[in-house]
């Protein structure tokens, strides 16, 4: 579940996180100002490179797999696959965040359908979560349009940079469901191409 593989769509790529991808990240990040928003936790354009090292620290401790997510040559963003769990044939996909110009572009479902599809059709995952801010809609959103429903909410889950409470949603895909949302999202990017 561990191992930082490639993983290639048409228009999408999953690259494994490198510090190669720094410049393009600390662009991204820039992008319409998104590490500014607060109810996320993106790095500032100047901080890329210790989030990439801190990422790769995990992932070499066995606590992450973390990628670059890279559409026309570029690095737009990143993605994780977080709080695995292999004895339960679990993970998260999270700590995902897009520069503003790949935002609704199909990117998102693209790099999610890769990430779920490896977690389901190779990995055997019986379940995938994905968490974030009671307050990030546009987020909420982008999740239950994948096809995730919600599990529910952990109320002041966490301290966010400015010292706020986080109510953490929760929402998840389990094995039986993913045959259907596998069609939906591939009938979104369908209408996307066309």
């Amino acid at each position: 579940m561990l191992e930082p593989v490639l993983l290639e769509g048409p228009t999408v790529r999953l690259e494994p996180l490198h510090p190669r991808h720094a410049d393009d990240l600390a662009r991204a990040a820039g992008d319409g100002d998104v590490w500014r928003k607060w109810t996320t936790r993106i790095p500032a354009p100047d901080e890329v490179p210790a989030e990439i090292e801190a990422r790769l620290a995990a992932q070499a401790a066995g606590r992450i797999v973390a990628w670059a997510v890279v559409t026309g040559g570029r690095a737009v963003g990143m993605t994780t696959y977080w709080a695995v769990d292999e004895g339960n044939r679990r993970l998260e996909i999270g700590a995902t965040w897009l520069g503003a110009s790949a935002q609704g572009t199909g990117t998102n479902a693209e790099a999610k359908l890769l990430l779920l599809t490896r977690a389901f059709e190779v990995l055997g995952c019986i379940a995938v979560e994905f968490r974030t801010h009671w307050h990030n809609r546009q987020s909420r959103e982008a999740i239950e349009r994948l096809g995730a429903k919600l599990d529910g909410v952990l109320r002041n889950h966490s301290i966010g940079r400015e010292g706020t409470l986080r109510d953490t949603v929760v929402y998840s895909i389990i094995a039986s469901e993913w045959p259907t949302v596998r069609l939906g999202l591939l009938e979104r990017l369908r209408a996307r191409h066309q």
